[in-house]
C-alpha cells in the first residue's frame, strides 16, 4: 500500500507527463515580468501565515530586501525538519511542515512565497531539471526575490539557505544569472549548514540543468481544490482537474526548448 502510495504522489511518469501537459517556451523578458504576487495577493493568504510571520520577525527589523528574504528562509530552515513531499493546502501544509511531518524543497518553495507576498516582498519560485529528461536527477525549486535596493532579481534556494555570486561581480545573481552566464560560479550559503554539497552541484553546476518558472499559481485555487475532493484521492487527478478546467500553472522554460526534454541525449544536444 505505501509503494502504491509513492507511486501515485511521485513516480517519475507522472512527473514526465505533468511536462508534456504544463511545458510553453519563453522568452527571459516574458518572465522577468512575473511575480507570484500578481496572482497570489495579500488577502488571499491563509491567516496562519500571518501568525507564524509575527514569530519569525519577533524583535527583529531588517533593514533590506534581501535581509528580509534571508531571515524567513533561515527561520524556515531551522524551523522545519523536512521529510516526504506533502502536496496539501497551504495551510495544513505549513502547520505539518511546522510540527515535523515532512515537506520536500517544492512545499518549502510555495510556503516561502506566501511569506513573501505578506512581507511585501516581490517573488517568484523557479524549478530546475535537465534536458533531456532523466527520471535519475530528481529536480529541485527555488525561489527569486526583487530587491529594491540592488535593484535586481536575485536567486534564494531555500533549502539550501544560499545565493549565488560569479568570482567577478559582487551583486548576487538572478536564476537567469546563474544559468545563462558564462562565468566561474560560487554559492555563499547564510545558514550553518547547507546540506549536501553534491547535490548542490548537481542542481546548479550541470551543464544539462536548466531553469523553469512557475507561472501563474494561484495558491487560492489549488487550496479550493485539494479541500474539495476527499483526501485519499491521488495528487495528480487533483491537478489534472484543475489543468482540464483551465486554471491551472504553467512551466515556461526561457533558456532552452522545453521539448528537447523528450529527446534522447545525443539529439537534444545538436
Amino acid at each position: 500500500m505505501r509503494k502504491l502510495s509513492w507511486i501515485l504522489r511521485r513516480h517519475s511518469f507522472l512527473y514526465y507527463a505533468r511536462f508534456r501537459l504544463l511545458s510553453h517556451n519563453s522568452t527571459k523578458d516574458e518572465v522577468d515580468k512575473e511575480t507570484y504576487n500578481f496572482y497570489n495577493p495579500k488577502t488571499e493568504i491563509p491567516q496562519i501565515y500571518f501568525e507564524v510571520n509575527k514569530k519569525i520577525f519577533e524583535g527583529l527589523d531588517p533593514k533590506t530586501d534581501l535581509e528580509k528574504a534571508k531571515h524567513i528562509s533561515s527561520w524556515l530552515r531551522k524551523n522545519i525538519k523536512g521529510g516526504s513531499g506533502l502536496s496539501l493546502p497551504s495551510d495544513i501544509a505549513l502547520s505539518d511542515m511546522l510540527e515535523g511531518k515532512g515537506g520536500v524543497c517544492s512545499d518549502l518553495s510555495q510556503v516561502y512565497n506566501n511569506f513573501c507576498v505578506i512581507n511585501d516582498l516581490l517573488v517568484k519560485e523557479w524549478g530546475i531539471t535537465v534536458i533531456p529528461f532523466d527520471k535519475k536527477y530528481g529536480g529541485h525549486a527555488a525561489n527569486e526575490i526583487f530587491s529594491k535596493e540592488l535593484n535586481k532579481w536575485i536567486l534564494i534556494d531555500v533549502s539550501r539557505c544560499i545565493t549565488f555570486y560569479t568570482f567577478s561581480k559582487d551583486k548576487p545573481l538572478s536564476a537567469l544569472e546563474v544559468f545563462y552566464l558564462d562565468e566561474g560560479l560560487k554559492y555563499d550559503a547564510f545558514f550553518e549548514n547547507v546540506g549536501d554539497d553534491t547535490q548542490i552541484q548537481n542542481y546548479y553546476f550541470n551543464k544539462y540543468a536548466t531553469p523553469f518558472l512557475i507561472s501563474k499559481y494561484k495558491n487560492k485555487t489549488y487550496d479550493k481544490y485539494l479541500k474539495f475532493f476527499p483526501s485519499k484521492t491521488p495528487i495528480f487527478l487533483v491537478h489534472f482537474y484543475i489543468f482540464l478546467i483551465g486554471k491551472s500553472y504553467k512551466y515556461k522554460f526561457p533558456l532552452h526548448d522545453y521539448r528537447k526534454m523528450f529527446k534522447s541525449r545525443k539529439s537534444a544536444l545538436s
